[in-house]
């Protein structure tokens, strides 16, 4: 019979999750302590994965070990069960304001360069990329999850199911997707033959190619598969969506996974911004562009930088932002800041 102590090691966050995280543990104490069974924490929130990752000028009152690599080292052996994975969503306005944070509490953490402009800054930026949600929540996934829920509480729901109450046959709610030119209509498989490698290329409309990534190793008998979307296709199909959720006086909402899906997501979501607010981003285009505005941070990020123009512009631009919300359908959306 082994010795070793049962222990759960439960983890701090500071993003979304947040209130749950902290008004969870509580109520798990109460009953491991019951039990017998040690609670430990983890602080794998932005803050502490900010601090981890950028030692070098922190005092040692400030510096925290990394917990997150350690869980992921942790998450691998067979000891291991993970229930209920966190969440993480950490985006680049996020990552920006809780640098900004722990900057004025006295952290010395660098800024994160969007566009870094030298070798530091781009070696600066690789490592807060580690930060971001988008990468978090892979380190964890290695392990043993475990998501069934219990016998007994699986029996409860079985006997006393959710009643949804009565749904309407007139009602207008529906779920609307792309016909066509989406990653699902383009999806192309094959099955490597040999081991080797494969080159990923990007060939325009020109002809031109460009090597994306010049070499990633495959192994026989190995699935790949590669799909593309079209923009226009896309900002054509939210163009169309957009109009018609106005027409039928209905919410629209987006989903998206922006903060996991790290590559596309953002893209998509940041057309959907430019192509509801297609009047403000076309006329102001100029000073967009001078002003690093990215659609794919969302408005928040877009009215942040409209701080660096006088007030008059800013006065002029946020009220053709807020006749773009008047005129258009209402919005469903998260904000991550009022819980």
């Amino acid at each position: 019979m082994s010795t070793q102590s049962t222990k759960i090691i439960y983890t701090l966050t500071d993003e979304a999750p947040m209130l749950a995280t902290y008004s969870l543990l509580p109520i798990i104490n109460t009953f491991t302590g019951a039990a017998g069974v040690a609670v430990e924490t983890s602080d794998i929130s932005l803050a502490g994965r900010i601090i981890a990752n950028f030692p070098e000028k922190l005092t040692a009152a400030q510096r925290q070990p990394d917990a997150l690599t350690e869980l992921g080292e942790l998450a691998k052996t067979p000891e291991a069960n993970i229930i209920k994975l966190p969440n993480i969503s950490a985006s680049i306005p996020q990552l920006n304001a809780a640098i900004a944070e722990l900057q004025a509490h006295g952290y010395d953490v660098p800024d994160y360069p969007e566009e870094p402009q030298n070798e530091a800054e781009k070696e600066i930026k690789a490592r807060y990329a580690k930060v971001l949600g988008s990468a978090v929540n892979p380190v964890l996934r290695e392990g043993n999850s475990d998501r069934r829920v219990a016998a007994p509480v699986k029996e409860y729901a079985r006997k006393n199911p959710h009643r949804m109450g009565a749904w309407s046959a007139d009602s207008k709610s529906h779920v609307a997707h792309m016909q066509s030119g989406d990653f699902f209509g383009s999806e192309q498989s094959v099955v490597i033959e040999q081991p080797g490698n494969v080159k990923i290329e990007f060939v325009g409309a020109d002809g031109a190619t460009k090597v994306l990534k010049e070499k990633t190793p495959v192994l026989a008998a190995e699935v790949i598969d590669a799909s593309v979307m079209s923009c226009r296709a896309l900002r054509a199909f939210y163009a169309a969506q957009i109009d018609d959720a106005k027409q039928q006086n209905v919410l629209f909402s987006l989903h998206v996974k922006a903060t996991m899906m790290k590559v596309s997501d953002p893209i998509i979501f940041g057309h959907a911004v430019s192509v509801y607010f297609a009047d403000v981003f076309e006329k102001h285009a100029d000073v967009f562009n001078d002003l690093g505005v990215e659609p794919s941070n969302g408005l928040g990020d877009l009215l942040n930088r409209l701080t660096k123009l006088s007030a008059e512009q800013q006065e002029q631009i946020r009220s053709e932002i807020n006749a773009v919300l008047a005129k258009g359908p209402p919005l469903a959306m998260v904000d991550s800041d009022k819980g």
